[in-house]
């Protein structure tokens, strides 16, 4: 595996970190801004519907340039709106600071999947992901359990400086490690990766997409409130309970990634059903503390086996748009985090307790099923047709390699 393709992913661990350490940092923001718990969970949201918009929107208003150059470019934005709402004194500021580095590190996401598809032969792409990637698993098992010590002993605006440091240094190395070209040789087209995305089954993808990960992130968003307040979880020892949820998600997307391009679908039908059955077994369950734990480490594992499949699928569903795509993936990814969050602020708002969001959870969860399943029941009809699929990258012998 090339190296930059490891720096790439330490620029999504550092990003990413500031995009979960929200889950731990979000009782001590509540009480320093003057909000409720649920309005503080709105600058989660903030920051999903700024990767929303951003995904494609800087896509491609970078598709001409060198990926380097986009990335540290994108990395620099977002490293000065940490800094700017390290020092917001209120919340409105904040929000919009969250919606800034949002945007940018949303356009780091497309260009960085597209660069490591670039840089690896098509029968690594999926691995190549799953690296990449696997810097948000880690973020998890170790920038957002950081970012929430340091919440504790210093304020949360100590942890937004911390992001902010840690991406200028992967900002250094992306400049040492990254090829200043494309790859791959060909001049990029805003109309031919317009046109890669014509593809309805690619639409079907998205959708399983942002329901997968918002059955995910609905519970993650109020862990920290939902153990200390329901299963009785002592404050200090929340982040290590969400280091285990990052452990879980190590374990779930080094899986994922041996199975994600050679059985998407079959990896994403079982993982969406495992995380159905965990997310209601967690409501179920969430006040007994030592069951309610060993339920958070299978959340991260089954919700995350499911990255590679779903990243790796679109790219095959339209090779044609590499950059494009990907951003598009990123985008219903965070379709999921901006409504996933706001529904489970509903359900507390509406007196059914922090447990209640594993409910959404697992209803998010039954309904990325339901479209697997569609997605399987359009390939058995359309597979004595599908011989023109085969061109996509990293095609399998096997039948169940097949997507749509």
């Amino acid at each position: 595996m090339p190296f930059a393709v490891y720096m790439v992913g330490l620029g999504i661990f550092t990003q990413g970190t500031s995009e979960f350490m929200l889950s731990g940092l979000l009782p001590g923001m509540a009480d320093d801004l003057g909000v409720s718990i649920p309005d503080a969970g709105l600058l989660i949201s903030a920051f999903a519907i700024g990767m929303v918009v951003g995904a494609p929107l800087l896509a491609v208003a970078t598709l001409g340039w060198p990926r380097r150059t986009a990335l540290v470019t994108l990395q620099a934005v977002f490293v000065v709106a940490h800094a700017v709402g390290a020092l917001a004194p209120g919340y409105p500021t904040l929000f919009v600071t969250r919606v800034v580095s949002a945007l940018a590190y949303a356009g780091y996401w497309g260009v960085a999947v597209a660069t490591v598809v670039a840089l690896v032969p098509p029968a690594a792409k999926a691995r190549a992901i799953a690296v990449a990637a696997g810097g948000l698993t880690l973020a998890t098992i170790v920038g957002v359990p950081a970012g929430t010590l340091l919440s504790q002993y210093s304020g949360w605006r100590a942890a937004f400086w911390a992001v902010a440091a840690a991406t200028v240094v992967s900002l250094v190395c992306t400049l040492l490690a990254v090829p200043g070209g494309r790859g791959g040789g060909e001049r990029p087209s805003v109309r031919a990766e317009l046109r890669g995305l014509a593809r309805p089954q690619l639409w079907l993808s998205y959708a399983i997409t942002a329901f997968t990960f918002g059955a995910v992130i609905v519970t993650f968003s109020y862990l920290a409130a939902l153990l200390t307040e329901v299963s009785g979880v002592p404050e200090g020892w929340v982040p290590a309970v969400l280091a285990l949820f990052g452990v879980g998600g190590l374990a779930g997307i080094t899986l994922g990634g041996r199975t994600g391009q050679s059985r998407p679908l079959g990896t994403l039908a079982l993982g969406l059903g495992a995380l159905a059955l965990f997310s209601a077994l967690l409501a179920l369950t969430a006040r007994v503390t030592a069951v309610a734990v060993v339920l958070v480490f299978l959340l991260g594992f089954v919700g995350y086996v499911t990255n590679p499949a779903l990243q790796s699928r679109v790219f095959a569903l339209a090779p044609g748009a590499p950059t494009l795509v990907g951003a598009g993936n990123t985008a219903a990814f965070n379709v999921g985090n901006t409504i996933a969050p706001l529904l489970g602020g509903m359900a507390i708002d509406a007196g059914y307790g922090y447990a209640s969001v594993a409910w959404v959870g697992a209803a998010l969860a039954a309904l990325g099923t339901a479209g697997v399943l569609w997605a399987a029941h359009l390939r058995k009809e359309r597979r004595p047709q599908s011989g023109a699929l085969t061109s996509a990258p990293a095609p399998q012998p096997n039948p169940a390699c097949e997507v749509l």
